[in-house]
């Protein structure tokens, strides 16, 4: 796979699954190695925010990229782009804006449902259904237990057209001794499926 450098964006997709913790801390070593990072929340996303963490998280863009900076506590590096979930006008939305690829995480079921059937009601899918057509990696983190036939049917669906499946299910070798650890590891494990590796982990060497 040839390297991947940090000047073209990566768009980074969050949904409405529960887990959001894990954008957060993608977030926070996306934007600590420097990338440029283009950010489309779904419209459940706040309602999961709101629900598992009782903050309000803004719409408008220039807010919505302080609040990520903030609950990254990444004030300057970087560079970060928010868009609306209903903006299917932006650059994120035409295969001729290049990117090096995108990162849906938490993914949830029904954002793994709609790709899977080439349906996209908003952004953040649309985003996703333009990776898969121009050929671009596309990875998601699903993020359910347990799952159902139609679930893993879907995902097949989706494996089949290439795109990377990261379960949020972390390893023990590294002996994680915070929840911290658990969410990084998973989080390693989705950028090494675009070639970025900014996570600090202790990776497997063998006996």
């Amino acid at each position: 796979m040839k390297e991947l450098s940090n000047e073209k964006p990566l768009i980074v997709g969050i949904s409405g699954a529960s887990g959001l913790i894990y954008a957060v801390r993608t977030l926070k070593f996306l934007l600590e190695a420097d990338f440029t990072i283009d950010v489309v929340a779904s419209k459940a996303s706040y309602m999961v925010w709101q629900a598992e963490n009782n903050i309000r998280m803004p719409a408008e863009p220039d807010l919505q990229e302080q609040f990520w900076r903030e609950q990254a506590e990444v004030s300057t590096l970087g560079k970060l782009r928010c868009h609306r979930w209903g903006d299917v006008g932006a650059t994120i939305a035409s295969g001729s804006f290049r990117t090096q690829g995108m990162l849906i995480i938490p993914c949830s079921m029904s954002t793994v449902a709609k790709l899977a059937n080439g349906l996209s009601s908003d952004l953040l899918e649309r985003a996703a259904d333009v990776q898969i057509k121009e050929g671009r990696p596309l990875v998601i983190v699903p993020r359910e237990t347990p799952f159902s036939l139609i679930h893993l049917r879907n995902l097949t669906t989706l494996a089949e057209t290439g795109v990377r499946i990261v379960p949020a299910i972390p390893a023990w070798y590294h002996k994680p001794q915070t929840i911290e650890d658990l969410v990084d590891f998973v989080i390693a494990r989705s950028l090494d499926q675009l070639n970025i590796d900014c996570v600090p982990l202790t990776r497997w060497e063998g006996h």
